[in-house]
């Protein structure tokens, strides 16, 4: 056997190695997403664990509403689990024909989860809180509602009408956590205006609710 012969047939060995270790690599990656999903089967994509290499730009969103356009730009790079769950929902036309159930005029409107009449929609499993990524409350930003558990957030978002500092991330407890931005509106903040100016009461057990319905007709990723 000659050195370039030798030579050769290391190569061949080295590339078989290379191509099983990168199949293994993947099941294994897959594996994890499928065990950290809990076996929800109703999710529709799973959440990236980094952006730069999941998402190389970021996306918009225009939410087309009843009472006018708006465009959000969504901030894949520092929010990259939220980001990618807003999306699933966006892509699946979750978001079509929900409203906007509470209204706060110098605070937040808040909308993606119930239909018209107060009827909860159903969501997939909750996403990390993602509050520590440098990103702030402030007025126009898009965050993840949730309930009391950080780790809570599924398909509800609010845009800020204020800002609200206390609502950002002081540290990883109970009360510091906060809640996490993901994008803002860089079209249609006057739409928001509109919004947060509408008339609002009581439907039931639930407060601050318009008096007419504030819908999202159509929720579409533009770029």
């Amino acid at each position: 056997m000659n050195s370039h012969t030798s030579s050769m047939q290391i190569l061949s060995i080295i590339t078989r190695v290379l191509s099983h270790s990168a199949r293994t690599f993947s099941f294994v990656c897959a594996m994890s997403l499928a065990l950290a999903s809990g076996g929800a089967a109703q999710a529709t994509s799973s959440i990236p664990t980094q952006g730069k290499s999941v998402m190389s730009t970021n996306p918009r969103v225009k939410l087309h509403t009843n009472m006018g356009d708006m465009v959000i730009a969504l901030d894949a790079e520092k929010a990259p689990k939220t980001v990618a769950n807003f999306l699933s929902y966006v892509n699946e036309g979750f978001y079509d024909g929900t409203i906007f159930h509470r209204v706060i005029s110098n605070f937040m409107v808040q909308g993606g989860g119930f239909e018209p009449g107060m009827k909860q929609k159903q969501t997939h499993a909750p996403v990390d809180n993602e509050a520590n990524n440098g990103l702030k409350n402030d007025m126009y930003t898009l965050a993840m509602a949730r309930t009391s558990d950080p780790h809570s957030a599924t398909a509800q978002f609010f845009i800020n009408v204020a800002n609200n500092e206390f609502l950002n991330y002081t540290a990883p407890t109970p009360n510091g956590w906060g809640y996490a931005v993901f994008g803002k509106v860089v079209e249609g903040t006057d739409v928001v205006d509109k919004i947060k100016a509408v008339k609002t009461g009581n439907k039931g057990f639930h407060q601050d609710v318009p008096v007419e319905d504030v819908v999202i007709e159509k929720a579409t990723v533009i770029e």
